[in-house]
């Protein structure tokens, strides 16, 4: 699972998350058919994508102004967790989180053979709905991003 954050421009804490947990492909930019959409005057309607490989993710800039990580400006690279991304030289910021799913609760023995089997899967079912639940997965809203902050909208 990747988890982007946005954060907000002077204070540097979380304005909004976005998880994606099967996707390989993850865009963002001001359109509308984007995964992620911000809406700033230095984020392109299709500003980045980022890839899930088999060696693991990778963004790709194709912002007019640019993307950077470390305050340098990126073509494309892979991503690491806990990088932060700049969408434009003075735009919004992301940060990255890298998830590995845990590994499931199971036995070599068939589920049917064991006394314990149904809590074990009813364990695994709980856990699951509580991280969807800590989580937006995909397009929940949108940001618009302003030289004096955010302002939110579309939100349930």
């Amino acid at each position: 699972m990747i988890t982007l954050t946005l954060l907000h421009p002077t204070q540097s804490v979380p304005v909004q998350s976005w998880s994606f947990e099967s996707e390989s492909v993850v865009r963002i930019g001001r359109a509308t058919d984007n995964d992620v959409i911000i809406y700033s005057a230095v984020v392109s309607r299709h500003h980045v994508e980022l890839w899930k490989n088999p060696s693991g993710w990778e963004i790709i800039n194709f912002g007019a102004n640019g993307t950077y990580v470390d305050d340098r400006a990126i073509a494309q690279v892979p991503l690491v967790d806990g990088m932060m991304i700049r969408l434009g030289n003075s735009g919004p910021k992301i940060r990255v989180r890298m998830e590995v799913p845990a590994p499931e609760l199971r036995r070599k023995t068939p589920l049917s053979r064991r006394a314990s089997g149904s809590l074990t899967a009813d364990a695994a079912q709980k856990r699951e709905s509580l991280v969807s639940s800590r989580s937006s997965i995909g397009k929940e809203g949108t940001i618009i991003y302003t030289d004096d902050g955010f302002t939110q909208t579309d939100f349930e």
